[in-house]
């Protein structure tokens, strides 16, 4: 077999020049906007004011996203600086994966906000999803147009989107994806609850304990379609998680890239998995697992509501940043948990989290993919998402905010109180 052939170095030094020069236009001298930003987060950040006016904010910023792409999918994210990786700055292509659970919360904010616009949005993006799913039933992974290969964790997202369709229309069309994904599935789960195939090529394949997340889905398909199969995989998956933790709550393998200095993000997604999916299948053993985790987390918020973005194997902070996305769904998972539990000591940290979170939140820039959107990291130069708006943030934002208008308001969600699938 002969080898592929090498470079010349004409070609070699041509590239290593391009990417020097894409990194030199990342910089913040050349990246007005961004410079402003940093400069007021510097300064202690934006105006923090009541849920409904960040919310609404949000909301519109999802709607943009969405308008920004050529197909029904929401955009990955804005680049606020220029993007080697996108080679661009600005709107990035949609995203399947989150475009999947944002849908539950634009149907979720249509009513908490009496826009019934976002449900034609959310239906159009659900109906999107369904003409891009792989002949297999997956979902793939990455942006469009970085190839058609099958995730595991983004099937799982995109089954909540199909979900809360369902629920929303009672349409064929949705419960069809949904058992074609939930049956994909389960013929790459092996009998210890591991997937054995299908991880995406966009993150590590060896620390993918956070697919208790695709477990929760599968345990709501299951219930949702009478599919006992999706509910004896999703059993296997979670269980097989709680025996990985560890005493003090930490789970080995549980990271996108670092699993020795989990990102909250992963973390918060694991808590949430075993937290909902112990409800769904009425096990408590999996609910105490996702507690253990959510209580180790309390002490790591600050006064001011700042978070460690990744978190050592005794809980201490790894990182000087903050990872928003993550602190925006503590907000929901502790939430959850005082609504699950009956236990109001879960609402301590609420106002700080959230209050934080609102501070990064620009609400009055002439940018359009800037204003309304969440950052990846807190200051932005932090190592998630660095530079970036991105839609998943924004997306937990909302949803943690909605939730908690709804709890201190007494208010009832568009399906019931607890809005579970708010996922």
């Amino acid at each position: 077999m002969s080898s592929a052939p090498s470079l010349s170095l004409p070609t070699r030094a041509a590239r290593s020049l391009a990417a020097r020069y894409r990194t030199l236009l990342a910089h913040p001298a050349f990246n007005p906007m961004g410079r402003a930003e940093l400069a007021v987060e510097a300064s202690g950040g934006h105006p923090a004011g009541g849920h409904r006016a960040h919310l609404a904010e949000a909301v519109d910023w999802m709607v943009r996203a969405q308008d920004a792409t050529p197909d029904d999918g929401i955009s990955r994210g804005y680049s606020v600086f220029y993007s080697p990786y996108f080679r661009s700055r600005g709107w990035q292509p949609s995203y399947p994966e989150t475009t999947g659970y944002i849908i539950p919360t634009l149907l979720e904010a249509a009513h908490h906000l009496a826009r019934p616009e976002l449900v034609e949005r959310a239906l159009r993006a659900a109906r999107w999803e369904i003409s891009i799913q792989l002949p297999s039933g997956a979902v793939q992974g990455g942006v469009i147009g970085e190839g058609r290969t099958p995730a595991i964790f983004n099937t799982g997202q995109v089954m909540f989107g199909w979900l809360a369709a369902f629920e929303t229309t009672g349409e064929a069309q949705y419960a069809d994806a949904l058992r074609r994904a939930g049956r994909y599935l389960v013929s790459v789960i092996d009998a210890e609850g591991r997937w054995i195939k299908g991880e995406s090529d966009f993150a590590r394949k060896d620390a993918t304990l956070y697919n208790a997340r695709v477990a929760w889905a599968m345990a709501e398909a299951g219930a949702a379609l009478s599919e006992p199969g999706f509910t004896d995989a999703a059993a296997r998956n979670l269980r097989m998680v709680a025996r990985q933790q560890q005493r003090n709550g930490w789970f080995p393998n549980c990271c996108l890239s670092d699993p020795v200095r989990p990102l909250l993000h992963t973390v918060a997604y694991t808590i949430r998995g075993l937290l909902e999916g112990g409800r769904v299948l009425q096990d408590a053993a999996l609910v105490d697992a996702g507690i253990r985790a959510a209580e180790a987390l309390l002490p790591a918020v600050r006064a001011d509501g700042w978070m460690p973005g990744r978190y050592a194997q005794d809980w201490r902070g790894a990182v000087q940043w903050s990872c928003l996305t993550g602190e925006a769904q503590m907000v929901n998972n502790w939430i959850r948990l005082g609504q699950i539990t009956g236990d109001a000591r879960w609402f301590e940290p609420l106002e700080r989290v959230l209050t934080f979170v609102k501070r990064t939140q620009n609400r009055t820039s002439a940018d359009p993919g800037l204003r309304g959107g969440i950052k990846g990291s807190a200051p932005m130069s932090g190592g998630y998402g660095q530079y970036e708006i991105l839609n998943w943030a924004t997306k937990y934002f909302a949803d943690a905010l909605i939730r908690d208008d709804q709890r201190t308001g007494g208010i009832l969600g568009a399906r019931g109180n607890g809005v579970h699938r708010l996922a």
